[in-house]
């Protein structure tokens, strides 16, 4: 009979268990398991039962009527412990506020602000907010929280301490949700789907920010300029631009640091204290991270090694950015425009061609700079010009530089179209060259719409919208809207013609008239498919091509 009521348990118990699997338990030693399809228990006792041993249940009991039957069900539940018989048990509180998880029902409503949540144990925590009630201080730095676990997990920050560490790439995290975060990067898991187009995400907050591309919601809001923002970071780094919030300011150079941990490391530039030494070699460091990379030059130790190029690295972040040149993975993706990286880094310079943020200033001109390395390049243009070129000895503040002048000396054009056969000197020459054959516009004015091929033709143009024209003439007083206009124009003053032919010595102020000049002596890149006649000049061609179309013009 206990088997029969104890079957009928199960049954009931059965039709309302969510399919999920989770174990869940409380200190009284019950535990309820949430079987697969609403699976029925596995009694620890089912071979007592066969034997007719049925620990704590009275001998003689029936179920004559339902009413009979409904008391013997009881009396198994009461008498059977859940720590000898783990099953479904829908009477018990714990797995009914587990359940709401799955139906979406939020029964615990907080009178004062209104909030609502599923478990009794998360609206208990809630009401602490308001009750400010915060028992467990800090003595380091005196924060105080709600719970004692929130303060354990503090602690870290003062002590170093990282226990949770992962088995791929032995990289350590002070929470284990931030390492069940970063395995994700490992396993390829992404649990958040997209339910518009599909694309998933390993982190909850990409896919709300993403989602936000599908309603065109933006919902951070500059009140400077007016600007909208997707993410709540991509609004901060803007929001520098006009405040150039700094929070901890140094009194020997005036820099500014938003981190009293940055400005910290900062001072010992000023007071040279480094305080951290090798015994090796006797070098002293400002903090302790560089002397421990410093001292795997010692020892040697690589302890980070690829399994599929055995290439070995001596910092976790070096191994784990190396990993993604095999599997390809670029995990961090732009919210405006879509494009991944396989480093966060690049995706946060990448991120300043939205935010236009230039955190990077000349402390000489106040020019900024969306990248370190172009402020450290710019630096030379006040200090030195180390790059020399053994041609003709002029001297260049980066080696870039230098290598772009030497082809005006060897004539080497690496780059060329596939289309036209063109060559170039550079790259990204040739890239905006492109553009011509595949009518590709990408550069878009905010105000008027119009599209552009290079993006300092949007520059130059967005100038007529401003008409601001910054760039002043010392001898004559007229202004202009580029610095290339102007440099034309002082030409007119001094008489300058820096460009000079070759072959036959003549001058020209400028070096798209010296490159027409040298089709005179070498090309005729323009020839007329009506008559075969060829041309160094466009304009020329272009007037011969009337002679054929019995096109007129008329000068006004």
């Amino acid at each position: 009979m206990l088997t029969e009521n104890h079957d009928l348990v199960q049954q009931e118990g059965s039709e309302q268990v969510s399919p999920c699997g989770m174990l869940l338990g409380r200190p009284e030693g019950h535990i309820f398991q949430i079987r697969d399809q609403g699976e029925s228990c596995d009694s620890q006792h089912s071979s007592e039962r066969q034997h007719g041993n049925q620990p704590g249940v009275g001998q003689g009991k029936s179920s004559q009527s339902s009413r009979g039957e409904k008391r013997n069900t009881e009396t198994v539940q009461q008498e059977i412990p859940h720590q000898q018989s783990p099953c479904t048990c829908n009477n018990c509180k714990i797995l009914i506020e587990h359940q709401n998880a799955h139906t979406g029902k939020k029964p615990f409503k907080c009178s004062r602000s209104g909030k609502s949540l599923s478990q009794h144990s998360h609206f208990t925590n809630h009401q602490i907010i308001h009750t400010k009630d915060m028992p467990h201080n800090c003595s380091d730095c005196g924060k105080s929280f709600s719970k004692k676990s929130n303060l354990v997990t503090h602690r870290r920050t003062h002590t170093g301490e990282k226990p949770f560490s992962c088995s791929d790439c032995k990289k350590s995290f002070r929470q284990k949700s931030i390492l069940d975060i970063h395995r994700r990067t490992h396993t390829g898991e992404k649990p958040f789907s997209c339910s518009d187009c599909g694309k998933s995400f390993s982190q909850k907050s990409n896919l709300v920010i993403h989602k936000r591309t599908h309603t065109r919601k933006k919902p951070f809001s500059c009140s400077d300029c007016g600007k909208n923002f997707n993410g709540s970071s991509d609004f901060v780094a803007h929001r520098r631009i006009h405040i150039r919030e700094r929070l901890f300011n140094c009194s020997h150079c005036g820099k500014s640091f938003r981190q009293k941990s940055n400005l910290v490391r900062h001072r010992r530039t000023h007071t040279v204290e480094k305080p951290f030494n090798c015994s090796d070699c006797g070098e002293n460091f400002r903090s302790s991270s560089h002397l421990v990379r410093h001292r795997m030059n010692h020892t040697g130790e690589k302890p980070f090694s690829c399994s599929d190029c055995r290439k070995s690295f001596s910092s976790s972040s070096k191994f784990v950015a190396h990993r993604r040149s095999h599997t390809g993975e670029k995990p961090f993706n732009c919210t405006d425009c879509g494009k991944s990286f396989s480093q966060k880094s690049n995706l946060v310079i990448h991120r300043r061609t939205h935010t236009g943020e230039k955190p990077f200033n000349c402390s000489d001109c106040g020019k900024s700079f969306s990248w370190k390395s172009n402020l450290v390049t710019h630096k030379r243009i006040h200090t030195k010009k180390p790059f020399n070129c053994s041609d003709c000895g002029e001297n260049f503040s980066s080696s870039s530089h230098l290598v772009r002048h030497r082809m005006n000396h060897t004539e080497e054009k690496p780059f060329s179209c596939s289309d036209c056969k063109k060559s170039f000197r550079q790259k990204s020459n040739l890239v905006s060259h492109r553009r011509t054959h595949t009518g590709e516009k990408p550069f878009n004015c905010s105000d008027c719409g119009k599209s552009f091929s290079l993006k300092s033709n949007l520059v130059t143009h967005k100038k007529i919208h401003t008409r601001k024209k910054p760039f002043n003439c010392s001898d004559c007083g007229e202004n202009f809207s580029s610095s290339s206009h102007l440099v034309r124009h002082r030409m007119n003053h001094t008489e300058e013609k820096p460009f000079s032919c070759s072959d036959c010595k003549k001058s020209f102020r400028q070096k798209s008239n010296l490159v027409n000049h040298r089709r005179s002596h070498t090309e005729k890149p323009f020839n007329c498919t009506d008559c075969g006649k060829i041309f160094s000049q466009k304009s020329d061609f272009v007037i011969h091509r009337r002679t054929h179309t019995g096109e007129t013009f008329q000068l006004l």
